[in-house]
């Protein structure tokens, strides 16, 4: 956080939420200064490693597993295949459906972009123990699991 982050949180009770959303911003900058060379923003790079993971996939399944809108996957797979990253064919089993997968350029670039996210991811854990890493992720988690759980509760 900046100065001017931490001083806007002074005299008001400490928050996770503020922490969570300032790490948040930082990455994301972070992580575009990083990707830009490749031109993949912020919002398309978890999209590329998740078709990057395994097998051909439809954008309602890549939603789904990435818990993120269709409108939002929509457009994040549009740029990648602007971009040569990513193509759609159809899906042999259901022609409604159309299959993404990389293309040869985007089996190129996700080498370099594991390296840059390593790189941001170590300097997000500048001075912090393995066992501390752990930990806070597992906290993450359950803040995550309370939300979630709550939203899915009928009111």
């Amino acid at each position: 956080m900046n100065e001017q982050e931490l001083k806007a949180g002074e005299g008001a009770a400490e928050s996770h939420g503020q922490y969570i959303s300032a790490i948040y911003r930082h990455m994301q900058v972070a992580i575009a200064a990083e990707l830009a060379p490749y031109r993949i923003g912020s919002g398309q790079y978890i999209f590329l490693m998740a078709i990057a993971s395994g097998r051909s996939v439809t954008q309602k399944a890549l939603s789904e597993r990435l818990l993120v809108d269709k409108t939002t996957t929509a457009k994040a797979i549009a740029k990648l295949e602007a971009e040569g990253y990513v193509r759609r064919e159809p899906d042999p089993a259901d022609h409604r459906y159309q299959l993404l997968d990389l293309t040869e350029a985007g089996r190129q670039v996700v080498p370099k972009v594991r390296e840059a996210l390593a790189r941001v991811k170590a300097r997000t854990r500048k001075g912090i123990s393995e066992e501390a890493y752990d930990e806070l992720l597992q906290s993450l988690k359950i803040v995550l699991r309370n939300l979630t759980e709550q939203e899915e509760r009928p009111e």
